[in-house]
C-alpha cells in the first residue's frame, strides 16, 4: 500500500468494522418537493438518496449523514437548508441504510463516495441545476466527503464538515486495532497525507461539548488542512446530537457565508 491509497479495508478485516455501524432501513414517502433516487455505486449495488430540490438556481450540497441516521431524517432538516443557508440538499445513504443495497462495511463507506459524487453531478446537470456545487459529511458521513474532496474534488467548490469522524488513530485505538502496528500505522499515515493533501476550502463546524468526537479532534483535522483555506466553528455548548438546535443560527450563518463566499 502506498501512502497515496490508503486500505481501508484493514479495519473490515480486523474484525471491528460491523460494529461501527447502526443501519437502519426506510421507506417512507418522500415529502413534498423531494424525490427519492437510487444511485449506483458498483455492479448491482445502489445507494438511496433525497433529493430536495426547491430551486435550479440555488447551489446544492452533496450530504452524507452521521451513523444511525437516514436521508428521510432530514425531511424536516432540508427546508432550513433552503430558508437559512439558500441552498437545495442532496442526502445519500450508506450500504444497508435507508433503501439502499448491499452491507455496511468501512472500505465501502469511503470508496461510495466519489461513485455517489459522479451520480450526483450527472443528476443535476440533466436538470438543469447550477454548477455551485458543494459536498458536506456529518459524523462518519465524513469519510465519504473527505475522500470526494481528496479525489475527485474538480466539480465541487468547496467542503463542509460537521461533528467530523475523521481521526483513525482514534477509531482504530477504539474498536482494539493497533494503531502503532505496521499496517495500522501505514493505514493512518496514508489517511492522514490524503487529508492533507486537500485543496478545497473547508468550513468545520463543531460542538464544544461534543461527548462522542471531543472537538479536540476537530481541531487535530483542521492541523491537518494547512495547505487549503479553512475554518473552524466552534458551536458554544452543543453536544454530538444536538449542534444543529442548540447553534442553528451560528451553524446556518457559517454554511451560508461559505457557500455565498465559494460560490460566487
Amino acid at each position: 500500500m502506498s501512502e497515496s491509497t490508503p486500505d481501508y479495508g484493514l479495519i473490515d478485516r480486523a474484525g471491528p468494522g460491523a460494529g461501527i455501524f447502526y443501519p437502519r432501513r426506510d421507506s417512507s414517502p418522500a415529502p413534498a418537493g423531494a424525490t427519492d433516487l437510487l444511485l449506483e455505486v458498483a455492479p448491482g449495488v445502489t445507494l438511496g438518496a433525497r433529493f430536495y430540490a426547491t430551486d435550479p438556481a440555488l447551489p446544492t450540497i452533496l450530504y452524507f449523514h452521521g451513523n444511525g441516521e437516514v436521508a428521510g431524517d432530514h425531511d424536516d432538516i432540508a427546508p432550513l437548508y433552503h430558508d437559512f443557508a439558500a441552498a437545495n440538499l442532496f442526502v445519500v445513504d450508506f450500504r444497508g441504510y435507508g433503501r439502499s443495497g448491499g452491507m455496511p462495511s468501512f472500505a465501502t463507506l469511503v470508496s461510495d463516495g466519489p461513485a455517489a459524487a459522479a451520480r450526483f453531478h450527472a443528476i443535476l446537470d440533466e436538470a438543469g441545476f447550477s454548477d455551485r456545487r458543494f459536498v458536506m459529511g456529518r459524523s462518519l458521513g465524513s469519510h465519504p466527503a473527505l475522500e470526494i474532496a481528496a479525489r475527485c474534488p474538480g466539480r465541487f467548490l468547496g467542503l463542509v464538515i460537521e461533528s467530523g469522524a475523521a481521526n483513525l488513530r482514534r477509531l482504530a485505538d477504539r474498536m482494539g486495532v493497533d494503531a502503532s502496528s505496521g499496517e495500522a500505522a501505514a493505514l493512518i499515515a496514508a489517511h492522514e497525507a490524503k487529508i492533507a493533501a486537500i485543496r478545497l476550502p473547508v468550513l468545520l463546524i463543531h460542538g464544544e461539548q461534543d461527548e462522542l468526537i471531543p472537538v479536540a479532534h476537530a481541531r487535530l483535522l483542521y492541523d491537518l488542512l494547512a495547505g487549503t483555506e479553512r475554518e473552524l466553528v466552534v458551536i458554544p455548548g452543543a453536544g454530538h446530537n444536538d449542534l444543529l438546535w442548540l447553534g442553528i443560527a451560528p451553524y446556518f450563518q457559517a454554511i451560508r457565508s461559505f457557500v455565498a463566499r465559494h460560490g460566487a
